[in-house]
């Protein structure tokens, strides 16, 4: 008799084909988790931990001595000697360069969590998709990317009316990128929504005079423990409409990690994203 699978690490498990081959042969799906000892890396552990359908094979991490996780860890990520599916990555942008040259020499699908990449990163994320499946998002998860469909849809319909629109996002002390990634993406979408690129603001304090109508305010606050939060303001005349997401726990970002690889398994080379996952 088959043991019941558990919910918790993917949204809607018989969508995936991926999931279909490695469960029709009793399987696991195999991680490389890159950035293994970070706050996101340990709740991807947990949460793999109490699945029947994923392991991760081994990690990598610029402070791998002296750790027990389970698994091997690995300080250069062209040590890793054991076998694995599929990387999830959630470190940080300096180390993005040799995860690209990792991942194309050994041909694995990427799932690519870290945010505030530079251009010329971008560049080579683009260049490495047409030799692996990579996915890549700001935030994986599930209700920042219906978010997303709400803001274009939103924006679309308001900024000819004549709204304004800002955002709004808040994360923890440590976080060092602003704004957001989440901030980035839920941006693209009011362009996508309006049709034009509008002009971010990030900064009043000098501007020193009226709002024009294509710029878009975007502003960050640190602090505490905040998980995320992210508010979409479109301001009219005599009324306010809001879009927001709040993070409760980072659990969900490891669960939509996790989802995204199951995704990747049998793709083709190319660049993804969440919303890919989500059709």
């Amino acid at each position: 008799m088959k043991k019941k699978r558990s919910s918790g690490c993917f949204r809607a498990d018989f969508l995936f084909y991926g999931f279909f081959l490695l469960w029709s042969k009793g399987g696991k799906m195999k991680l490389l988790l890159h950035g293994a000892r970070g706050v996101m890396g340990r709740n991807v552990i947990d949460l793999a931990k109490n699945t029947e359908d994923c392991e991760i094979s081994c990690g990598v991490d610029a402070h791998a001595e002296g750790v027990g996780l389970g698994f091997p860890l690995y300080e250069d990520i062209f040590k890793v000697k054991e076998d694995f599916d599929v990387i999830v990555d959630f470190s940080v942008r300096e180390a993005v360069d040799r995860l690209l040259d990792f991942a194309v020499e050994k041909k694995k699908a990427l799932v690519l969590c870290t945010t505030g990449l530079s251009e010329e990163q971008e560049k080579k994320i683009t260049e490495a998709a047409k030799s692996i499946p990579i996915l890549q998002s700001g935030n994986m998860s599930l209700g920042v990317n219906i978010l997303q469909e709400l803001v274009r849809l939103a924006a679309a319909k308001l900024y000819k009316e004549g709204f304004d629109i800002e955002i709004v996002e808040a994360h923890h002390r440590r976080k060092k990128d602003a704004p957001s990634g989440t901030a980035l993406m839920l941006e693209k979408a009011v362009e996508e929504g309006v049709g034009e690129a509008l002009n971010k603001i990030y900064d009043r304090e000098e501007r020193h005079q009226a709002r024009e109508r294509q710029e878009i305010g975007m502003l960050s606050l640190r602090g505490g423990t905040i998980p995320g939060v992210h508010e979409i303001i479109f301001a009219g005349e005599d009324e306010i409409v809001k879009l927001e997401h709040t993070a409760y726990s980072r659990k969900i970002f490891a669960k939509g990690a996790i989802t995204a690889a199951f995704f990747l398994l049998q793709k083709e080379p190319g660049k993804y994203d969440m919303t890919a996952v989500l059709r």
